[in-house]
């Protein structure tokens, strides 16, 4: 399945987007899946001390699904594709690390 095609389907499954607040809603609802993935996290570093083994991957897929539907379903709103967003990403991150500048913060670098 392609981003284009992914985001079409998880299109079929959001709120219409005049709904009162669906903007702010995906928003939210993109900060909450994202924190229930550092949730995760935190609790496999403090009951299972990093442990690669212990680490439920399956459960990780499922959350990490979340965050790409609000992800789609937001970009979508804006009327920009997944599969631009991932083309722009690579070529971003490309172009720092050919400038050795992978590391360090900020948009600009």
């Amino acid at each position: 399945m392609s981003f284009d095609e992914y985001q079409l389907a998880a299109l079929m499954t959001a709120a219409d987007r005049d709904q009162k607040n669906v903007l702010f809603s995906l928003v939210l609802g993109l900060v909450g899946e994202s924190g229930e993935i550092a949730e995760k996290f935190k609790k496999w570093i403090r009951d299972n001390n990093s442990d690669p083994d212990a680490i439920d991957r399956d459960d990780l897929k499922k959350e990490f699904g979340d965050v790409l539907w609000y992800i789609a379903v937001l970009a979508d709103y804006f009327d920009i594709q997944l599969s631009d967003i991932a083309a722009t990403n690579i070529s971003k991150l490309g172009d720092r690390q050919l400038r050795g500048k992978l590391g360090g913060s900020g948009d600009s670098r």
